[in-house]
């Protein structure tokens, strides 16, 4: 498959206005890459800083385009490889994963879990009420479709009661970051095609800036030797969320490189048939 890329440079539930920047850095990387500009969607708005329900009403429009985008991708039989901001973002995109490659798993590299509905929330967070929405748990109005059967966790360390009860209840693996992560892999994939959602807060803090900060996490060389493996399947997309530019507000950018790096073996995929 052939990849397009994508930059997602709008709100969808920033607490600062720290990511935005980093996907058009992402882009500008992989630009350096390929050669090929990437479709930006949506224009740069300040974080509002709201509950779920204001977030998600001031993202749709943004996100509306953002599944466009995805069905455009996929219905040409494109990869997709997208910077995607925050995790919200992926409320538009995982429908439109799922209907185009219902056979596929999704394996969600992330600190937290981000299966809580807006009735278990204790944050109010709509970066945490992904994946549920996702799944059907509850109705963001931007389509579901995702099993949870279909998930793959990698690297959750910060999980709230309602979602370690999900992931018992429906046998979803739990890959930590202390598990063997190729083997670990390999088998909770077990041969089928592989969307990826990676968020940078994945990694131990201080690697590369993002918003949230959880002690325990993967190393760059951890995420390569998973991009290794991953690597060997189909991949039909990934998207790399909560890459923040800069260490704060006030500070310098920051170069994505190293991060693009551990994930080389993936986005090689694609440049082979650009």
């Amino acid at each position: 498959m052939k990849a397009a890329y994508t930059v997602f440079h709008a709100r969808a539930g920033d607490h600062n206005d720290l990511a935005m920047p980093g996907a058009a850095a992402i882009g500008n990387a992989l630009l350096g890459q390929t050669g090929i500009a990437p479709t930006t969607i949506g224009n740069f708005e300040p974080a509002l800083n709201k509950g779920w329900r204001e977030e998600l009403e001031a993202a749709m429009p943004a996100l509306r385009l953002m599944q466009d985008r995805l069905e455009s991708v996929f219905a040409e039989g494109s990869a997709s490889v997208a910077a995607t901001s925050r995790c919200a973002v992926s409320l538009a995109t995982l429908p439109v994963v799922i209907k185009h490659h219902p056979s596929a798993c999704v394996v969600w590299f992330d600190a937290h879990a981000d299966l809580n509905t807006p009735g278990s929330t204790t944050t109010g967070y709509l970066g945490g009420l992904v994946l549920a929405g996702a799944a059907g748990l509850w109705n963001s109005d931007l389509g579901a479709g995702l099993s949870l059967n279909s998930l793959i966790l990698v690297g959750q360390r910060d999980l709230d009661p309602f979602e370690q009860e999900l992931i018992e209840q429906f046998a979803i693996p739990h890959i930590r970051p202390t598990d063997d992560l190729p083997a670990a892999l390999r088998q909770a994939i077990s041969g089928r095609p592989i969307y990826i959602h990676l968020d940078c807060d994945v990694l131990e803090p201080g690697i590369v800036p993002t918003d949230y900060c959880h002690e325990g996490g993967l190393t760059l060389d951890d995420l390569l030797v998973c991009s290794q493996e991953i690597a060997e399947h189909r991949v039909v997309g990934i998207e790399i969320a909560e890459f923040q530019n800069a260490w704060d507000q006030s500070g310098g950018s920051v170069s994505p490189g190293p991060l693009l790096q551990a994930i080389d073996p993936i986005l090689a995929l694609f440049r082979s048939r650009t």
